[in-house]
């Protein structure tokens, strides 16, 4: 998305980082190389270099995308709350390095499992922290609030890194930490469960209920991926709410393997409504593309607002139908692979629920509520595809009265146009040919060990515990 789009292929129709273009790749690969560092981590403090890898480029990256006072602002905005994120992060680390006296993930895991009566007060403190720190990276509640602003600002290929990036290492993290805290059989104090719950709860109400409101779409896919990050902690909590049934492992390994899935789908779906927001051509001088002084919101040649998208389904009929796809998908409709995805998270939820534990009544309310969501959310994606085809466009002769701005002409470049096409024919395919998406969630099944429920060997003494055990000083 972030390649050149104009005819002299040195500008990008929503993207203006003038002569830090070769930083600005950089940064990009940079973040990228975060989740992978993430991914890999087997140490809480290559975890969280990682996790700062992965978003310190995109405050950068916010900042320089158009010269703007919008970006620069929204992107000390993102810089400050996500130093703040970082401390709270580095507060949960510490104190479960200096609870379990380990930095290595699977010495702490053996740590935790052995002392008697589980974990203890500080190392709660330090899980609580740890998931307060990374709410922010996944734009959960109650670390959510910088989205609107950051979305907005950022140019829209930003925007659809931001979306993806953090939030997939977020993901990774939380769920490397929660291996670390319940274990190979997903054994989670009862706290735990109920606080992530709430937060699953909270998140997916506050996006969607936000999304209502806003009239930038960019807002509107901002607070949508505060409620997509809300759909995912309902199948963390089904994860670990599935203790005690004796189909647990079942459960278990089907809600690890719907958010994973579910991650990926909603990156693929997400960048495809975001490539067409970059194709379709904004207005010269459209209302709320200025604020109260006069003082310019967006230099983007691309739509931005729900005025920008009126009537382009009629001009751009297979740019409005690949818009049409992602967010019918983000919704959840059948026959698109965000369909499969909530059912991959739902799934695990409905079996906890008709099970006999402490969770059954907890998790048949957070269907209900996840049920009732995913129709709330249908509301500003059925305004975004209701603006692009039944909304009328301006005249010509409002136009050359200058009673409505004119449109920019409109910009194509083969490959954003081939990563839109590849995005929306990625979210059909893995909703209709559903062996294709079988394979796909068998592969990551197998990936992450998942398949096997391998118990992984008992980490072996460090030399200084070795030295202790010899005898030597």
């Amino acid at each position: 998305l972030s390649w050149p789009t104009s005819p002299d292929s040195t500008r990008n129709s929503a993207l203006d980082v003038g002569q830090d273009v070769g930083e600005y790749f950089a940064l990009m690969l940079l973040a990228i190389t975060g989740i992978l560092l993430v991914a890999g981590a087997q140490d809480i403090i290559l975890l969280f270099l990682g996790i700062e890898l992965a978003s310190i480029p995109t405050y950068i990256m916010v900042s320089i995308s158009r010269p703007l006072p919008i970006a620069q602002e929204a992107g000390v905005k993102y810089f400050f709350l996500g130093a703040m994120s970082a401390a709270i992060m580095l507060f949960g680390f510490s104190y479960l390095y200096g609870t379990t006296g380990y930095t290595q993930l699977g010495q702490i895991a053996a740590v935790l499992h052995e002392q008697p009566g589980g974990l203890n007060t500080w190392q709660l403190l330090a899980l609580v922290m740890l998931l307060a720190g990374f709410a922010f990276k996944i734009a959960a509640v109650p670390l959510h609030a910088y989205a609107g602003d950051v979305y907005q600002g950022a140019a829209t290929p930003v925007t659809a890194l931001l979306a993806f990036v953090p939030k997939t290492s977020g993901f990774i993290a939380i769920i490397k930490i929660l291996s670390v805290i319940a274990g190979s059989r997903w054994i989670a104090p009862d706290v735990v469960i109920q606080l992530l719950w709430v937060i699953a709860v909270l998140t997916m109400t506050f996006g969607n209920v936000l999304g209502l409101l806003q009239f930038n779409v960019k807002r509107v896919l901002a607070y949508s991926s505060v409620a997509h990050s809300g759909y995912m902690l309902v199948g963390l909590t089904a994860l670990l709410a599935a203790k005690g049934l004796p189909n647990s492992a079942e459960i278990q390994k089907t809600a690890l393997a719907g958010v994973l899935f579910y991650l990926a789908a909603y990156g693929v779906m997400n960048t495809g409504a975001f490539g067409v927001l970059m194709l379709l051509p904004g207005r010269t001088d459209a209302p709320g593309r200025h604020g109260p002084g006069g003082q310019p919101l967006s230099t983007a040649e691309s739509a931005e607002t729900f005025e920008d998208l009126a009537g382009q389904g009629r001009n751009n009929l297979v740019l409005g139908l690949a818009m049409a796809v992602c967010c019918l998908s983000l919704t959840g409709l059948p026959l698109t692979v965000g369909f499969f995805g909530k059912v991959l998270l739902i799934k695990p939820a409905l079996d906890v629920a008709g099970g006999d534990n402490a969770f059954k009544t907890r998790m048949v309310w957070l269907v209900v509520i996840t049920m009732v969501n995913a129709a709330i959310s249908a509301a500003y994606y059925l305004k975004i595809i209701s603006t692009i085809f039944l909304r009328a466009e301006s005249t010509e002769a409002a136009q050359a009265a200058g009673i409505v701005p004119a449109r920019r002409p409109a910009f194509r470049s083969a490959p954003v146009l081939l990563a839109v096409g590849l995005s929306a024919l990625g979210t059909i395919f893995f909703g209709v040919f559903f062996p294709g998406t079988s394979a796909l969630t068998k592969r990551v099944l197998e990936a992450t060990g998942i398949q096997s429920r391998e118990v992984p060997a008992a980490p072996q003494p460090t030399i200084h515990q070795a030295s202790v055990d010899a005898g030597v000083p």
